[in-house]
C-alpha cells in the first residue's frame, strides 16, 4: 500500500456489474477533481482471443474442462502486481487495452480479440484505479491485496450473475445459451479457487440479492431489475462507519449485521457515493500532502 500513490481496486467476475460500478466511480472523480489512471483487468489476459481458443482446446485434448480467463494462468498476474508496485512507489506504470469488439476496434485501429501496444500512464495522477477479475489475488506468486489500498468486491449471488451473463453474451457478443452454459461450467473451478477467496481480501462488498424467483438462470426471459433487488454492503472492519447516518440517508435501508446494511436495489448508486467518497477523498488528500 502506498500513502502517495494509492491503488484502488474493484474486483468482480464477468457479468457481476463492475462497469456499472466503474461509472458511480468516475462521477466521484469527476466531482471531486480526481485525476485517476484507470487500468482494466482484461489488459493482463496472457492470450489474445485467437491464442486463447487454441490453448482451450489443447487443454481440452488432455483432459483439462477447468481453463477460462478466471484461471490465475490464463492472466499475467506478476505484470499486474508489477504495474500495483510500481505505481505505489513512483506513480507511474503502463497499461494496454483489449479489444472486444468492432466499435473498439474503430477507436483503437487494432483488430477484434487483439491487445493494442503497452503505453505508459500519464505524468501526474492521483490514483490508480483497477477494474477486472483478479485485483485481490493472494497465491503463492502474487498478492495484490497487499498493494492496494481500497478493495472494492462487486458480487451478484450466482444465479443473478449467471443470468446477466447469459444475456449479455446473447445479445452483446451472438452467443448461444448453451455456448454460454459451457462457459460456465468450465469456469466453476477457477471460480471457487481464483475469485471467490479474493473477496474476503476486500474492504466493501456490494453483494446485489434478486428479490424475484432466479431458480433456473438457463431459462430466465430477462434480468432482476434494480427495484427487484436488494443490495448488501459488508464492511471489512466497520470501526469509523457511520452506520446509523447512512440508514438514515438510504431510504428503505438497515443493518442485518454488525458489519453489514442492506439497501434497495435501486439505492446503490447513492449508497456507494456515501460510502466511497469520504475514504476516496482521505486517500487522495493525505497522498497529496506526501508528494507536496
Amino acid at each position: 500500500m502506498s500513502s502517495k500513490y494509492p491503488i484502488i481496486s474493484v474486483t468482480g467476475s464477468s457479468g457481476a456489474g463492475t462497469s456499472t460500478v466503474k461509472k458511480t466511480f468516475d462521477q466521484i472523480f469527476r466531482r471531486e477533481k480526481i485525476s485517476a489512471v484507470s487500468i482494466e483487468g482484461d489488459a493482463f489476459h496472457r492470450y489474445n482471443r485467437a491464442d486463447m481458443r487454441a490453448e482451450l482446446e489443447r487443454r481440452k485434448a488432455e483432459g483439462d474442462e477447468t481453463f477460462s480467463h478466471f484461471s490465475y494462468v490464463a492472466n499475467e498476474l506478476g505484470e499486474l502486481e508489477r504495474v500495483f508496485r510500481e505505481y505505489g512507489k513512483t506513480g507511474k506504470g503502463r497499461t494496454r487495452t483489449y479489444v472486444h469488439d468492432a466499435e473498439e476496434a474503430e477507436k483503437t485501429g487494432v483488430p477484434p480479440g487483439e491487445f493494442t501496444a503497452w503505453a505508459p500512464f500519464p505524468d501526474e495522477s492521483d490514483l490508480l484505479f483497477y477494474e477486472g477479475l483478479h485485483g485481490s489475488v493472494v497465491n503463492d506468486e502474487v498478492n495484490l491485496a497487499a498493494l492496494a489500498d481500497l478493495k472494492i468486491g462487486v458480487v451478484p449471488v450466482i444465479n443473478l450473475e449467471w443470468i446477466q451473463k447469459i444475456h449479455r453474451d446473447r445479445e452483446s457478443r451472438g452467443y448461444s445459451t448453451e455456448a454460454v452454459t459451457d462457459t460456465i461450467l468450465r469456469r466453476m473451478h477457477a471460480y471457487v479457487h481464483c475469485i471467490c477467496p479474493q473477496f474476503t481480501e476486500t474492504d466493501v462488498n456490494f453483494q446485489r440479492v434478486p428479490m424475484v424467483d432466479t431458480s433456473n438462470p438457463f431459462i430466465a426471459r430477462w434480468i432482476p431489475t434494480p427495484d427487484e433487488s436488494l443490495i448488501v454492503i459488508r464492511f471489512r472492519n466497520p470501526r469509523g462507519i457511520d452506520f446509523p447516518y447512512l440508514t438514515s440517508m438510504i431510504n428503505g435501508s438497515w443493518m442485518s449485521r454488525a458489519n453489514s446494511i442492506v439497501v434497495p436495489g435501486n439505492k446503490l448508486d447513492l449508497a456507494m457515493q456515501l460510502i466511497l467518497t469520504p475514504l476516496i477523498e482521505r486517500l487522495v488528500t493525505t497522498a497529496r500532502k506526501q508528494r507536496r
